[in-house]
């Protein structure tokens, strides 16, 4: 018989998180097309929630969620959750970063390799019928220095792929000290700036870090790195990021995230700039794939119950 717990999960999972929900008795709604408007109609019923980043969970539906004791959230970045209001309300917010970084980290690392060996672009010559090597002639990680910016799970993950490369990491964390070790080293924001040949960005979305890679990120750039985005696409300022390509200031950029992710809904500036970075030769981009391996799938899922367990929020 089920419980009168009520648990909604508004995105899709994997089967295992509603297997295991189940033999707890949970009164269990799997729900991945519901809207916000049709969660805020029931949401006073319910006890646990499991999100993405599909729906914003933010006041005005925290204050109808009287019954609500939980919002685990599948994968890393809580920028859609209100989760200072929720903790205020008593309502516990779990993300599961742990279960996706190393799929962040290998897209990452396959995004460098790609950009600097022109893999696609080889590649996009050959189906048009050219045989370019000369052209096509690629650039070796090997010896380089790389920087990352921010030091979490992604960031530390990306960096522990490196380590057979023989380069030099230099990682920047505001909020993260003691991670030197080896060929790790910790370093500042204007040290990447001034000495990196590759910046992958492994941030949070915050106040803070909207728009950080701006123009004037990128106008103090002394190398001319590869630039690489697995983060969120508020992180980085398009249009800056694009005059920065057009001054040429970058040897290239790879983006596995917009500003804009709603690919059909995008507004003519937006379509716009789309339009200039896929048709650029030394630009990769990728539909927010990155945390999405069918590993990572599995693993965000096994994540969100232990950690649910240590909680004491399943019983």
């Amino acid at each position: 018989m089920k419980r009168s717990v009520r648990i909604v999960i508004t995105a899709p999972v994997h089967p295992l998180l509603i297997e295991q929900l189940s033999i707890y008795g949970y009164d269990i709604h799997y729900q991945p097309q519901i809207s916000y408007e049709e969660l805020a109609e029931t949401i006073s019923t319910v006890q646990g929630l499991v999100v993405t980043t599909r729906i914003k969970i933010d006041r005005a539906l925290l204050d109808k969620a009287t019954r609500l004791k939980w919002i685990g959230r599948l994968g890393s970045g809580m920028e859609l959750i209100d989760a200072d209001y929720a903790a205020s309300k008593g309502i516990e917010c779990i993300s599961t970063p742990e279960g996706n970084r190393n799929a962040v980290a290998e897209h990452t690392l396959a995004l460098v390799l790609n950009l600097m060996n022109n893999i696609s672009r080889s590649f996009d010559d050959v189906k048009h019928g050219k045989w370019l090597r000369n052209e096509n002639r690629g650039t070796e990680l090997s010896g380089k220095i790389v920087g990352i910016i921010g030091f979490g799970n992604t960031g530390s993950s990306f960096a522990r792929l490196l380590q057979p490369f023989n380069v030099i990491v230099l990682g920047c964390d505001k909020y993260k000290k003691g991670f030197e070790t080896g060929y790790v080293k910790e370093s500042t924001l204007e040290a990447i700036q001034e000495f990196a040949d590759v910046i992958s960005l492994h941030l949070p979305l915050t106040a803070e870090t909207y728009h950080l890679a701006n123009a004037s990120f990128f106008d103090s750039l002394q190398k001319k790195p590869f630039f690489i985005s697995t983060c969120r696409g508020e992180v980085t300022d398009t249009k800056d990021l694009i005059q920065a390509l057009k001054e040429n200031k970058l040897s290239g950029a790879a983006l596995d995230v917009l500003e804009n992710e709603k690919i059909y809904a995008l507004n003519d500036m937006e379509r716009e700039q789309l339009g200039f970075l896929t048709s650029q030769q030394n630009v990769l981009v990728t539909p927010h794939i990155a945390g999405y391996s069918h590993e990572s799938f599995k693993r965000m899922s096994e994540v969100l119950l232990e950690k649910l367990r240590l909680a004491g929020q399943l019983s």
